[in-house]
């Protein structure tokens, strides 16, 4: 049985890691993430999940891992920003309030069969001010980010409330993964 992360992101690498799992293969899936029309955040995230799970070429004996991360402030989903008026006007949106952190894993077993999970986590920023916001920007650190912040970074100092999953804030919630590469057969104590 060989493992695939249908991830480039080190982050699900390093997390992956915590499970005391190496990948066998890594490949990062070619997708297009746009969010559908009126999609809500939950459907988006899972869908763009297991779409990436399928997107991968699979060898009969291969468990393919994939997941996704977005940030939503209501009905809005906060995806990686384009530029850093993006990034700014993200992290304004965020001061002083709570947004949901949503990841979703998704595996495909030997069989083919595949099953997801959602990780819903609760984060609330402090306010922030607008010298944070450029100094934060000037960092890089949120580039390519969902919602446009590392919460394993500069970002955790923004962080005054978390309920749910850090993990699954960083890029891959650890229990549910866990949980789904048991139920795949992969061995882990």
């Amino acid at each position: 049985m060989s493992l695939v992360l249908a991830s480039s992101s080190p982050r699900r690498r390093e997390l992956l890691g915590r499970l005391g799992l190496v990948a066998d293969r890594i490949t990062a899936p070619d997708i297009d993430e746009a969010p559908l029309p009126a999609e809500r955040p939950r459907d988006y995230v899972l869908r763009i999940a297991c779409a990436k799970a399928r997107a991968v070429d699979r060898a009969p004996d291969d468990v393919i891992l994939a997941g996704d991360t977005t940030i939503a402030v209501g009905r809005r989903i906060l995806g990686k920003p384009a530029d850093e008026a993006d990034l700014r006007r993200m992290l304004a949106l965020l001061s002083g309030r709570r947004h949901h952190c949503l990841s979703a894993v998704a595996v495909i077993d030997t069989a083919g069969t595949l099953r997801h999970r959602l990780s819903d986590t609760v984060v609330a920023f402090r306010p922030l001010d607008a010298a944070e916001i450029d100094a934060y920007v000037a960092s890089g650190e949120g580039e390519g980010k969902a919602g446009g912040y590392a919460i394993q970074g500069r970002a955790e100092a923004f962080v005054r409330f978390l309920h749910g999953s850090h993990s699954g804030v960083v890029g891959l919630p650890l229990m549910e993964t866990r949980a789904l590469l048991r139920t795949a057969g992969l061995p882990l104590a």
